[in-house]
Order: structure tokens, then sequence, then C-alpha cells
């Protein structure tokens, strides 16, 4: 059992580090899986027909580490963590890992960290669909929880709108204290 994993949200200002992790069927001449590549090449509406496909059809899970963990351990120790937890979500544990070039050291099993494995590797390139849409939704419920920063839309991530609020509002709970412009603020939320 091959294991693909990939993260997303390493880099937004708010939200948590989502990891995603895929155990591909044995058969690989599914018809949809034509259609798994990189999230980020993907539209959003591909993103969400392709996921409900690789939940039903293969094996997956995803692995979070929130703001709070963020801060604490860094983003990388924090994207590891991430990924530890889908991992150990499996009720079996795989046999191999192939990473986006990020490996587990603290994880004891064979792996293969790929640079650009996203676009590369159709296990990675699906971990990836299924972190992504996984975060999408959690930023959709925090726009409802903390409305006005446009979470819904930017995704935690910096843009002028965002970074707008930031400075009227000051931080949220679920922004990253640590990330500049929170730290700049001098306080938590």
């Amino acid at each position: 059992m091959i294991a693909g994993l990939d993260e997303v949200g390493r880099g937004p200002l708010a939200g948590p580090v989502v990891a995603g992790a895929v155990i591909l069927p044995q058969d690989a001449s599914r018809p949809w899986m034509k259609d798994v590549r990189d999230s980020k090449a993907m539209t959003r509406l591909q993103r969400e027909e392709i996921e409900p496909r690789l939940r039903e059809e293969a094996s997956t899970q995803i692995g979070s580490a929130s703001p709070n963990e963020i801060d604490q351990l860094g983003i990388v120790q924090a994207t590891r963590l991430a990924m530890e937890r889908a991992l150990n979500a499996f009720p079996l544990m795989p046999q191999y890992l192939l990473l986006d070039a990020f490996p587990l050291p603290n994880v004891n099993l064979p792996q293969k960290p790929i640079v650009k494995g996203d676009a590369k590797c159709l296990s990675i390139a699906a971990a990836s669909i299924v972190a992504k849409v996984a975060r999408d939704r959690m930023m959709d419920e925090a726009d409802e929880r903390y409305p006005g920063y446009g979470f819904a839309r930017n995704k935690g991530y910096a843009t002028p709108q965002h970074l707008r609020m930031i400075a009227e509002r000051g931080p949220c709970p679920i922004h990253r204290l640590t990330f500049s412009p929170m730290k700049e603020t001098g306080s938590p939320p």
C-alpha cells in the first residue's frame, strides 16, 4: 500500500495547515483518474467533482494543525504534524510514502520525497485535491464565524482586503499570530 501525501495552507495568515493522504486503488484505469492532477492546476469545481470519487474509490484521510499549533511549533513542524495525523487516521498504515518534497523524519516508513510531486505523481496529486477541498471548506466555515475578513474568497491569504480588515479589526482567533502582520499588532485576538 503506497500513500501519497501533500499539504495545503502553509503560507496563509489564517486557518489551519491541512494534509491529505491517499492510497489509490490498484486499478488505475478508472475513467475519473485521468482528471486527477495538482490541485493548483484545477478549478474549485474540478476539485469538487473529483474529491468525492477519491473518497469513494480510494482510501483517503486528512490531518490538520491549528493556527495555535502553527504558532507554537512553527509552520514546518506543524505541517509534519498534519501529515502524521493524516497517516495515523488510516485503519492500516501504508507500507510506503510518496511525499511532495517534504520528508517525515519521525515516521518510520520507507518514503520518497519528490520535488514538485503534486505535478509528477498521481497519488500526491490526489492528496493535494483531498487536502485543498477540505481546507477550502474549513475556510468557508470560518468566513461564517468571522465575517468581514473574506475567508471564503481569500482562504486566509494576504489579499489587500484581508490585510485591510486585519488593520481595522486586528486578528481573529484563527489568525496565525507569529505570521506578519499579526505579530506587529502585539496582542492576541
